[in-house]
């Protein structure tokens, strides 16, 4: 189970990147390098700017989420499994 968070925390974390990439820095929209104009036509000019923000913040969320989920995980399976003894080692 912590493997497959491990695996969606780094999956998450490359799209979140790339997301964070495609957005323009002075908040006009997607960058045209990334294929700014096709998403300008498919979403419209002030509906990709929204959309490119609402994936960024949900990208974030599932992010921290699961980064809470993994650690907690980890806790419950160091706490079965001796606490600090298993951390000493």
């Amino acid at each position: 189970m912590l493997t497959f968070i491990t695996i969606l925390i780094a999956i998450i974390g490359v799209f979140l990147m790339v997301v964070v990439l495609i957005q323009n820095p002075k908040g006009g929209g997607v960058d045209a390098n990334f294929g700014g104009q096709a998403a300008t036509q498919l979403f419209g000019a002030s509906n990709s700017i929204d959309f490119i923000e609402k994936l960024t913040w949900g990208l974030a969320a599932a992010l921290f989420i699961l980064c809470v989920i993994a650690a907690i995980i980890v806790n419950n399976y160091a706490g079965a499994a001796g606490g600090p003894e298993l951390l000493s080692r």
